[in-house]
């Protein structure tokens, strides 16, 4: 069931938003050369709490971080640990706030140091795909307007697009309807309605669209090994033009 939020719930969810966008934004302050995994998550975790916030992530279904943080050819889900990120690594950081009972999710993937130009493009892709879904969110589209969107885009790239994972809709739970392919399965989706919450957040592969989930459970990984990239952002539908719940100063 799809819930449209109230104006009070959706100030809340502002709120949400930001926290999340504040926290991943020092995450990505966090990556660089030598410096763990878990150091970055704690970054992540210390601007949550200072907000008053709860990590979304935390316990979720038994995962045991604050935020994900998949590196190279992990794709999603990738937890926090000892390992140490090194130049020419790519980083994905999927953040997850909740607020006075309202979740704000949001992603991106950040270079450590300098990159190749093929993993510098395919940063570029994900937050162009996501870019180009979010300009079909309007009051009476559909959800495949959505998916159609970042399809194409992920396919003049000359990337792929991940299709065993998808964006959702999201408010008092981190997961709710609709559910949001990034690629059309030819289903037209729901209607969009001013007040619903959603997240874009397509993953773009080097490779293939396939992927695998590793032993631990959780790390989902190329099938190929080929590097993959993230980008999501907490969207509100409105009966103007959409707004970005997750968005802070200093992003792109």
């Amino acid at each position: 069931m799809i819930l449209v939020k109230s104006a009070r719930e959706i100030e809340i969810m502002r709120e949400a938003g930001r926290i999340a966008g504040l926290a991943l934004k020092a995450g990505g302050d966090a990556v660089r050369p030598g410096a763990t995994t878990r150091e970055v998550e704690l970054a992540i975790r210390r601007v949550i709490k200072a907000h008053g916030a709860k990590p979304s992530f935390l316990g979720y279904r038994g995962f045991p971080a604050s935020c994900c943080i998949s590196v190279n050819e992990e794709v999603i889900h990738g937890i926090p640990g000892s390992r140490r990120l090194r130049e020419g690594d790519i980083v994905s950081i999927d953040v997850g706030a909740t607020f006075r009972g309202f979740v704000g999710d949001t992603a991106a993937t950040f270079p450590v140091g300098q990159v190749s130009e093929k993993a510098r493009r395919l940063i570029e892709a994900a937050r162009d795909c996501f870019y180009k879904g979010l300009g079909a969110v309007k009051k009476g589209a559909r959800v495949s307007d959505i998916s159609k969107a970042v399809g194409n885009q992920a396919e003049a790239s000359g990337f792929s697009i991940v299709r065993d994972w998808t964006g959702h809709g999201v408010g008092r739970e981190l997961h709710e309807d609709p559910n949001i392919p990034h690629f059309w399965d030819g289903s037209r989706g729901s209607r969009l309605i001013p007040g619903m919450t959603i997240c874009i957040e397509p993953m773009i592969n080097a490779g293939q669209h396939d992927t695998v989930v590793k032993k631990d459970g959780w790390t989902v990984v190329t099938s190929d090994g080929s590097l993959s990239a993230h980008y999501e952002h907490t969207v509100l539908v409105t009966p103007g033009a959409p707004e970005l719940l997750t968005l802070v100063e200093g992003q792109s």
